[in-house]
């Protein structure tokens, strides 16, 4: 640490927090922590052009608290692209709170993590994500209102999220193979938590030929029993012979090791940040002819499940609603097409048109 006397003293060139707000153009952090309820949490406020920030609240035992940092800002920044390529009228926000969620969990931490949450005033809405269930979710309620995802209201966005990420599956089946069905596909899930499940079993349903892996392993053999899906490997998924690998678990899996060994023409999955470097795999999996389906397009169906609690909107709006990434990946992938632009970046302008042009009508008049 250094010490500063003054505030002429300070360079933010020489501060790696400041520096990584600045390299993601983020508004705001909050970095929480309560010794009585063990809650170390970083809250991170990326944009808020388009209206408060929304995005889940993630409980992972990060290696150190720059990866969670890291973590935090990479995934805020996609909840604001997310949101916007999905026209909510809502800005990007992501929370992360240090700690296994398997031991560590107690009502007066989430409680604690709620008057943080309260504490910004509305800025930012928080709901569920990795490690994180709708029951947490009704705890961090009971000290702030700007919540979603409640028992008994939207309640849990992972169908929502599955649903359209098997949608935009389809769309992308559409550009690669002519035809948007999926029977006798071989799709490789990594990860079969909540979100990888319900994707699971719409594929299931389609007939297509499942392999399937993941870190817990009695989740891992219950849903592959229950879908008749093949159990592959942690590190051996990367090696089957498939036609579309949908990631559903932690993110950077798609990387130099990876696309050397991938066998797929289509990567479409629920997890957040993919691309371990948007600009060196984006580029690289157009290279090889593989169509990325953008992760914070796909998997938006969370979000829209949640927004529609925040308006009072009702399941089957939400659903409807998640179909419609099918239209958008659509968009993306024969934009990307035709301007030989990899599809993250397309994916990206169109979110960011978006946010630009709702900024201007917001100026003052």
């Amino acid at each position: 640490m250094f010490e500063v006397k003054n505030i002429e003293d300070v360079n933010l060139a020489e501060n790696p927090i400041i520096a990584q707000m600045s390299k993601y153009n983020h508004e705001q952090l909050l970095f929480c922590n309560d010794n009585e309820t063990g809650l170390k949490a970083i809250i991170a406020v990326h944009n808020t052009v388009l209206g408060p920030a929304l995005g889940g609240t993630r409980m992972w035992m990060y290696n150190s608290e720059m990866e969670a940092l890291n973590d935090v800002l990479r995934l805020s920044r996609g909840m604001t692209y997310k949101n916007s390529i999905s026209g909510l009228n809502l800005g990007g926000g992501k929370a992360v709170i240090i700690g296994d969620s398997r031991t560590m969990k107690s009502e007066a931490l989430f409680r604690r993590f709620g008057k943080f949450v309260n504490s910004l005033a509305g800025k930012y809405i928080t709901a569920e994500d990795v490690g994180i269930s709708p029951v947490d979710m009704n705890w961090v309620s009971m000290e702030t209102n700007h919540v979603v995802g409640l028992p008994g209201k939207s309640g849990d966005p992972s169908p929502v999220t599955a649903h359209g990420t098997y949608a935009g599956m389809k769309a992308c089946a559409k550009e690669q193979y002519g035809s948007d069905s999926l029977t006798g596909k071989k799709v490789a899930v990594q990860g079969v938590g909540h979100v990888g499940e319900y994707l699971v079993a719409a594929l299931a349903k389609e007939n297509a030929e499942i392999y399937v892996s993941d870190i817990h392993e009695p989740t891992l053999k219950r849903v592959a029993e229950k879908y008749g899906a093949h159990v592959v490997g942690l590190d051996e998924i990367y090696d089957v012979d498939m036609d579309i690998y949908a990631p559903c678990a932690l993110g950077a899996t798609v990387n130099d090791e990876t696309l050397s060994r991938l066998k797929c023409s289509i990567i479409a999955g629920a997890a957040n940040n993919q691309l371990k470097n948007e600009e060196v795999h984006g580029k690289a999996v157009m290279d090889k002819g593989i169509i990325y389906a953008p992760d914070f397009a796909l998997n938006a169906g969370g979000v829209i499940n949640c927004y529609s609690e925040v308006k009072g909107l009702t399941s089957s709006w939400a659903m409807g609603k998640a179909e419609d990434i099918y239209n958008t990946i659509s968009e993306i992938v024969k934009r990307s097409k035709s301007e030989g632009i990899p599809t993250y970046k397309i994916a990206n302008q169109m979110a960011e048109e978006r946010i630009e042009a709702i900024g201007k009508v917001k100026l003052p008049l």
